[in-house]
């Protein structure tokens, strides 16, 4: 199970619970590093989110297919509420958010297949790695600085926060994109990800049909993309420019087209 998930998400959202009191009413109303949204935007996008895992709204066919319009439309929805009103609700949902996600743990129902809506289905227990995710990318990338307005600072990222983060984004890649990706992996590609939540993988190509990639433990061909986990978090989210923080050994032209087209939700 992913127990490490439930923990991430806590501790990064207890890390931006000690952010909030110290953001005044300009520093709200800021851009963050997310485009189009300002920094209340991402707070809102968080208790939307939260809100949706407590209390699951009933799908309308209207709702835009792509995942992140469905976010914005989300955010765009709660544009008209003031900053205590946003915040108020994220500090509502979040605790019985990470309620559900500590219950979905347990089994049998650990191991339920989930769909989510524009990102692929996976096992209960993972929806705690999304939340990891999620609190901690917007967190670290989108509101704080350098790539963020705020000048506040939390504690170094660890194993325990980095690691669940990732599993999920590896977890995400032979879905979120579909054949688009599968098209820019021919050969075996080896993603090295080095200090805190350090993973080593290979993405083995779609073999045909209706198969898409897969993503594999270990080191299983000669070329290699080498970052560090934190910086995978930024460039594989699109955030920042790959070329910025990997390293390529082997044949360059295998490696560049995944990393010019991986943009994890």
């Amino acid at each position: 199970m992913t127990q490490a998930g439930v923990a991430s998400a806590r501790t990064s959202s207890e890390q931006l619970a000690d952010i909030v009191p110290l953001v005044d009413d300009e520093q709200w109303e800021s851009p963050s590093a997310c485009k189009g949204w300002r920094v209340i935007d991402v707070i809102a996008h968080l208790a939307a989110l939260a809100h949706e895992a407590v209390e699951p709204p009933t799908p309308d066919p209207s709702w835009p297919q792509v995942r992140e319009r469905y976010h914005d439309m989300r955010v765009d929805e709660r544009r008209g509420w003031n900053h205590r009103e946003v915040i108020d609700e994220w500090r509502r949902y979040t605790p019985r958010q990470l309620e559900l996600l500590e219950a979905g743990q347990k089994t049998p129902q650990a191991d339920d297949p989930v769909p989510v809506a524009g990102l692929g289905t996976y096992p209960r227990h993972l929806l705690a790695n999304t939340m990891a995710f999620n609190v901690l990318c917007h967190l670290r990338y989108d509101l704080l600085a350098p790539q963020g307005p705020l000048p506040f600072t939390v504690p170094a990222p660890t194993d325990e926060l980095v690691a669940p983060a990732v599993e999920f984004m590896l977890a995400g890649v032979p879905q979120m994109q579909g054949h688009d990706l599968d098209a820019a992996v021919t050969e075996p590609l080896v993603l090295d990800l080095t200090g805190p939540g350090a993973t080593t993988v290979t993405i083995l190509p779609a073999e045909g049909g209706h198969a898409g990639l897969t993503v594999t433990p270990g080191a299983l061909g000669s070329t290699q993309v080498h970052s560090s986990a934190a910086d995978f978090i930024c460039w594989g989210t699109t955030r920042t420019p790959w070329r910025e923080h990997c390293e390529i050994t082997g044949d360059a032209a295998v490696a560049e087209p995944f990393l010019d087209r991986l943009d994890i939700i």
